[in-house]
């Protein structure tokens, strides 16, 4: 039997929902720019420095403000910390409000009926992910207990240990354990590194490095998961397809 173990921001909901929330809220005299280039920008920047607070180099609020006002400036505006401080207000507000894509919740439910082995691994804060997951329902499918987050366990995706940690916790077969997760760096590099199967849920049409690790299975926007998870269970589905 298949295990799935899910990453949570950008897979289990789409974090540009809150992200665009915010940016109508505070900068909507630039409701020009192409907001997908801002928000890969931004997700960008917060993954360069990520590292540093998990190291306390940096304090959370000024990763926060870095990585908005680093993505404004790449898209040729300027702003000020007050109002990259305005923007993170919004923005958590509206994660506040998270909710599962349907397509994501039929997937979990799926796996829990058949009795698969379910978990969740995901960079970040401690306290910060945890109430991310409970205010998601994810509990409902997942125990807290098979909830890794980096912040608690001192290592971080894309490295092995994390998928280790899981891997060890849970009892899961290697090689029939898919992660599924939108991050090609920090999910699918990790995960096949790790000598794990991979779902990359490519939301926004992002590129494989020429020679990078490539993904078991490549879904697009608007593709299911829920259906894709039952394609390979259904078919005891060894290969990759994009």
């Amino acid at each position: 039997m298949y295990s799935f173990i899910f990453d949570i921001d950008d897979t289990v909901y789409d974090q540009m929902l809150p992200f665009r929330q915010a940016f109508e809220r505070n900068f909507a005299e630039h409701g020009d720019l192409p907001l997908h280039d801002l928000y890969r920008h931004n997700r960008k920047f917060s993954d360069e420095v990520f590292e540093l607070t998990v190291r306390g180099e940096m304090t959370l609020e000024d990763m926060q403000v870095y990585r908005i006002t680093e993505a404004m400036k790449a898209m040729g505006i300027g702003i000020t910390r007050v109002e990259a401080l305005g923007f993170q207000d919004g923005y958590a507000a509206a994660q506040q409000e998270l909710r599962l894509t349907p397509d994501i919740r039929e997937a979990l439910d799926y796996c829990r009926d058949l009795g698969m082995k379910i978990g969740v691994i995901t960079n970040g804060p401690g306290e910060h992910q945890r109430g991310k997951v409970e205010r998601l329902g994810v509990y409902a499918w997942v125990k807290p207990e098979h909830v890794f987050i980096s912040g608690e366990l001192g290592c971080m995706k894309p490295d092995r240990r994390i998928f280790r940690h899981a891997e060890e916790t849970l009892g899961l077969e290697r090689e029939r354990t898919y992660y599924v997760g939108d991050s090609y760096a920090n999910d699918i590099v990790g995960a096949k590194g790790a000598g794990w199967k991979s779902i990359w849920i490519d939301r926004r049409g992002q590129r494989i490095p020429e020679g990078g690790a490539q993904p078991d299975v490549r879904i697009a926007e608007g593709d299911s998961i829920a259906a894709t998870i039952r394609g390979i269970c259904e078919s005891g589905h060894e290969g990759g397809r994009e």
